[in-house]
């Protein structure tokens, strides 16, 4: 026996942790997805990378993973977690809220794409039940990489994301039926499908819901318990039980063991645990899922595709393509903006994870060929490769399609409006909201223009004078009545588009008074000396009142905090005022 041999899949651990130890950094300094790093280095040190040669080169073993299936077991725990961190994120009146969605939207998605799938399969000369088992797989997308995607980009509550996690959560319930389905064809009973499908589906119902009525009667005590104990390793130890458990019992009843982490999460996310529960898993789901992502690169044989580059080549552009304009049709079709329906179309093309399950499991009892696999295997890894590559285009892609689409639909400043000696809020997000408050309060007379397009819209709809339009353009300032304005206040947090708002009004002559918004010192800085006013550096004033709330509890009366910060804030102000412009006439 070899030294260390008695570990399972230390070296495969060890070679992992090196790659990720270069990959990460590397692809963030690149300011690349790290989902594509893993990928590529899990071709390179997979059985058909560098693997290739390591019985010409013995050495090269001690650098590559040659068990695919091994690791893939393990790297199946990414999935795991990352499904319950989902879960945590929502609760269960949330998900009630998303039915139409997951039970509408997503059971479209499957069926049509399915469908569709099919009969191009039937039409290439495969069989009845290889041409079903093609068309649901090829239906299913990658739950791992896109929703890391969203969470990464910080998507996943915008409207685009929560309709993509719908019709992946719809897939991932489908996979149950779907491995049914292949292991009826592959026994040779598919004249008694129905009814075992049936009677699958209920014992599946029957499972989710006892998990979830047992979930909320049995954790919270539990974990009130293990709490009590003030022991941060046993609480996380006994976390990591209640959803690999929860995991383990979805599997046994014949659901995916993501779905269990899933319904976990749901589980946990209405308890008073969950933010601690959140930090202690969050590294084990960033380890896992790369070795997920590591484990679907080693199913990619390049020596493969350089055999039949064309074939290979069109069919990934092929099935990218089709499974996008059919998720689009069928987003439109069930009512979604042009701009999500395009948008999720180009996020969910690809061909995800558990298809891999299931065409494994269709070679295995001969229900598809061998070569058809071999292909769709190398389509599925292609395509889940190219996401991440393509997801900030369909993100600026969708934004620019709402864009156009709200000049029609949201109020723009067409014609100026009747009104003078007003404000102008140049940003209406929380800050703009609360100033018109404020003015509102007061009886004075605002206009308020934003860039986002849905809550203006809602805005607008509540009577709000908010309009459609970038503040940086003179042309819309005009519109916004700048000339007879008594000031106009910019309340944005991106440091730049509010030096633009303020270059823009002084470079066009206007004299109107600016109060802006400022990030810090150095940002206030840059404001005064483009022309603004007043600057309020919004750290500074923070620390500030922090620091006169500290003052009154180490025992100060208010008066004598509130001179000393005053103080402070007078000596932070005159050393603004080298920047200011002069005085304007």
């Amino acid at each position: 026996m070899e030294h260390g041999s008695e570990i399972p899949f230390l070296r495969e651990v060890v070679i992992f942790l090196v790659t990720a130890g270069v990959v990460v950094p590397l692809f963030q300094r690149l300011r690349v997805s790290p989902i594509l790093g893993f990928l590529i280095a899990g071709i390179l040190i997979g059985p058909y990378g560098i693997g290739r040669f390591a019985d010409q080169w013995p050495w090269l073993k001690v650098a590559t993973i040659p068990d695919i299936e091994g690791v893939s077991h393990l790297a199946e725990l990414g999935v795991v977690f990352l499904l319950f961190m989902i879960g945590l994120e929502l609760s269960l009146q949330r998900l009630w809220a998303m039915r139409r969605m997951v039970f509408g939207f997503g059971a479209l998605q499957v069926i049509v794409t399915g469908t569709v799938i099919w009969a191009i399969g039937r039409y290439l000369g495969l069989d009845g039940p290889a041409a079903i088992v093609v068309g649901c797989c090829v239906a299913l997308s990658s739950t791992a990489i896109v929703t890391e995607l969203l969470v990464e980009r910080r998507r996943l509550a915008s409207p685009p994301g929560r309709a993509a996690f719908s019709v992946l959560l719809f897939q991932d319930l489908a996979v149950v039926p779907i491995l049914f389905v292949i292991g009826a064809f592959g026994g040779g009973d598919a004249d008694g499908l129905l009814p075992d499908l049936l009677l699958a589906l209920a014992q599946a119902v029957v499972a989710i819901g006892v998990i979830l009525v047992a979930g909320r009667i049995v954790v919270r005590p539990f974990l009130r318990f293990v709490g009590a104990r003030r022991n941060r390793e046993v609480f996380t130890a006994a976390a990591l039980l209640i959803i690999l458990g929860t995991a383990a019992a979805t599997s046994f009843a014949g659901l995916s063991m993501a779905l269990g982490a899933f319904l976990a999460g749901l589980v946990f996310s209405d308890t008073e645990f969950r933010h601690q529960i959140e930090a202690d898993i969050e590294p084990f789901k960033g380890l896992f899922l790369g070795l997920f992502f590591v484990s679907v690169g080693m199913s990619i044989d390049p020596a493969f595709v350089a055999s039949q580059p064309l074939l290979i080549a069109a069919l990934i552009v092929g099935v990218f393509a089709l499974k996008s304009l059919l998720l689009m049709a069928i987003a439109v079709a069930v009512r979604q903006p042009l701009a999500i329906a395009v948008e999720t179309g180009l996020m969910l093309g690809q061909v995800g994870e558990f298809a891999l399950v299931g065409l494994g499991a269709a070679t295995a009892l001969g229900v598809i060929p061998t070569d058809v696999s071999a292909l769709l295997v190398v389509v599925a890894g292609a395509t889940m490769a190219i996401t991440p590559v393509l997801m900030p285009y369909a993100e600026a892609l969708g934004k620019r399609i709402e864009a156009r689409d709200l000049k029609h639909h949201v109020g723009r400043l067409d014609a100026r409006p009747e009104v003078d000696d007003h404000v102008i809020i140049a940003g209406f997000g929380r800050v703009g909201r609360l100033l018109g408050e404020i003015l509102d309060h007061q009886k004075a007379a605002y206009i308020a223009l934003d860039v986002n397009g849905p809550a203006v819209a809602s805005l607008r709809r509540a009577g709000v004078p908010v309009y459609f339009g970038d503040t940086s353009r003179v042309d819309v300032l005009k519109r916004a009545g700048i000339e007879t304005a008594s000031a106009v206040v910019v309340t944005m947090d991106d440091p730049v588009a509010a030096e633009n708002i303020v270059r823009a009004v002084r470079r066009d002559g206007h004299k109107v008074a600016i109060i802006a918004r400022a990030r810090d010192r150095a940002h206030a800085e840059r404001l005064f000396a483009l022309g603004a006013d007043e600057v309020i550096p919004e750290t500074v004033e923070a620390s500030l009142q922090l620091g006169e709330v500290m003052l009154r509890g180490l025992g100060l009366p208010q008066d004598a905090a509130r001179t000393i910060i005053g103080d402070l804030r007078d000596q932070e102000r005159a050393a603004l005022e080298d920047f200011r412009r002069p005085t304007r006439p």
